[in-house]
């Protein structure tokens, strides 16, 4: 199984790992960085969805989402309104997430239960097949590490140019690009084994 195999199906997989669409509101925000309550009120969504995607339990999302609104406010005027506004959101989710699972490391982690996607009426049995291919997505996923997810996050799921992750997780480009490649490879391996274990 090739790595770009393993992308396209976990892409697949679980939709839902993939960033809340871009909004035209989201976009004219990026010039406006002075309008913090806006940027929250729009972005929200994809900043939890962001932390959810480095492995913060549901639990701790609410209360992680507002720290990194709370940095964010601290830091506006450093914003650079040339660059895409997510990106550097993802930056304060990335650095968020960081330091709860530094405080965390002392808990046994446990994967976070699977939210049901809004469906047509399916039966009994696609309801469970949906729910054992977001959860095999979302094992893949967390088994990818913390710093190489981050890229792989940025780059493939919310498909932003490497040069713009490189800045908005303060590395090197080439870090970044290799970050990403082994990104890919973890990838492929955590796919490959959870199907061996039976998994879908």
């Amino acid at each position: 199984m090739t790595e770009r195999f393993a992308l396209h199906q976990l892409q697949k997989m679980a939709p839902e790992l993939s960033a809340p669409l871009e909004t035209e509101a989201s976009s004219a925000l990026c010039l406006q960085v002075d309008d913090f309550a806006g940027i929250f009120d729009v972005e929200f969504d994809y900043v939890w969805h962001a932390l959810r995607r480095l492995g913060v339990r549901d639990a701790d999302l609410e209360d992680l989402t507002h720290d990194v609104f709370l940095a964010v406010y601290q830091r506006r005027a450093q914003f650079d309104p040339r660059r895409p506004l997510r990106p550097w959101l993802f930056g304060f989710a990335f650095r968020v997430a960081s330091d709860y699972r530094r405080r965390s490391r002392f808990r046994r982690e446990v994967p976070a239960e699977p939210f049901d996607a809004p469906d047509d009426a399916p039966t009994a049995l696609e309801r469970a097949v949906q729910r054992q291919t977001a959860e095999l997505a979302r094992q893949a996923l967390a088994s990818i590490e913390l710093a190489r997810r981050a890229v792989f996050i940025l780059h493939e799921l919310d498909e932003f140019a490497m040069p713009e992750v490189a800045r908005s997780l303060e590395i090197p480009l080439n870090t970044a690009y290799s970050r990403l490649r082994l990104a890919r490879a973890e990838l492929a391996t955590a796919v490959k084994a959870l199907r061996s274990r039976g998994l879908p």
